[in-house]
């Protein structure tokens, strides 16, 4: 039987793990990107060129998003993608903890169809496909289902608190916890850990596309910040924010916020 796209990037998704854990975080080679685009270590670029070569190989018809490989427009030419965060949590790599990960998406037409996200030093895998339910370490997970916001445990940056995100200047009651790997947020709702998820700023694709599906096979919803489902694989890859969680979590962040303040980047 032919191998399936969420087994493709499990597979993918195991094998860089082997080879981002060679590197030691603190000691690995860090660059600074231009134009303040964050750092970038010697584990990332190959980890890159290991994805770069296998993903590619297996699915010749697939057009290539990456953070680490320069983009071009010749994504856009083919519905299927790959949507690719070598490492998600660069930073956090870097300074030696273990809350990063890996993130693998197929996206086909701008929806993600297959996902996989992984953290090698928790021994956490995440994966999803388009109808087939989601998973960690291959046991189905499910969003939890607080009965109110006030109740809920959000992943969010500081700065989302800011009181000129939220109508009236009025930010809701909910319990702000954060973790610094966008990916491992979205998983993490998606396994019920916690409730929510909420980041204002506009961000990458690869850094959301895996965990879109995953939290959404989970059952549970994710928007921008305007409320509209999220689309891939744009000529410009990035979206206006993202809110996630269980739809009573979902309804109450969205609801809350202030349509005005969408000009408004969180940091």
């Amino acid at each position: 039987m032919p191998e399936t796209d969420v087994d493709l990037l499990i597979r993918a998704a195991r094998e860089a793990g082997q080879i981002a854990t060679r590197y030691s975080g603190r000691d690995a080679r860090r660059w600074d990107k231009p134009d303040g685009a964050g750092p970038v270590t010697e584990a990332d670029l190959a980890v890159n060129a290991m994805l770069a070569q296998m993903l590619p190989a297996a699915r010749p018809g697939y057009g290539w998003l990456s953070e680490e490989t320069e983009d071009t427009a010749a994504r856009l030419d083919h519905d299927r993608v790959f949507i690719i965060d070598p490492i998600d949590g660069t930073r956090s790599f870097a300074e030696g903890s273990r809350t990063w990960a890996h993130a693998l998406a197929v996206a086909d037409r701008g929806v993600v169809t297959a996902a996989a996200v992984y953290l090698p030093q928790r021994d956490l895998l995440f994966s999803a496909s388009a109808g087939g339910g989601a998973f960690l370490n291959g046991a189905p997970i499910r969003v939890s289902a607080p009965a109110h916001l006030a109740q809920a445990h959000i992943l969010a940056a500081r700065p989302n608190l800011q009181p000129e995100h939220w109508t009236g200047g009025q930010v809701p009651a909910f319990h702000r916890d954060y973790r610094p790997s966008l990916a491992y947020r979205l998983a993490l709702v998606a396994q019920g850990r916690f409730d929510g998820m909420l980041t204002l700023r506009p961000s990458w694709e690869w850094d959301i596309a895996a965990g879109e599906l995953i939290l959404r096979e989970a059952g549970g919803l994710c928007t921008d910040r305007s409320g509209a489902a999220l689309r891939f694989n744009n000529p410009k890859p990035r979206l206006d924010g993202v809110i996630a969680g269980g739809h009573t979590v979902h309804r109450g962040l969205f609801g809350a916020l202030d349509p005005a303040s969408a000009g408004i980047a969180a940091h």
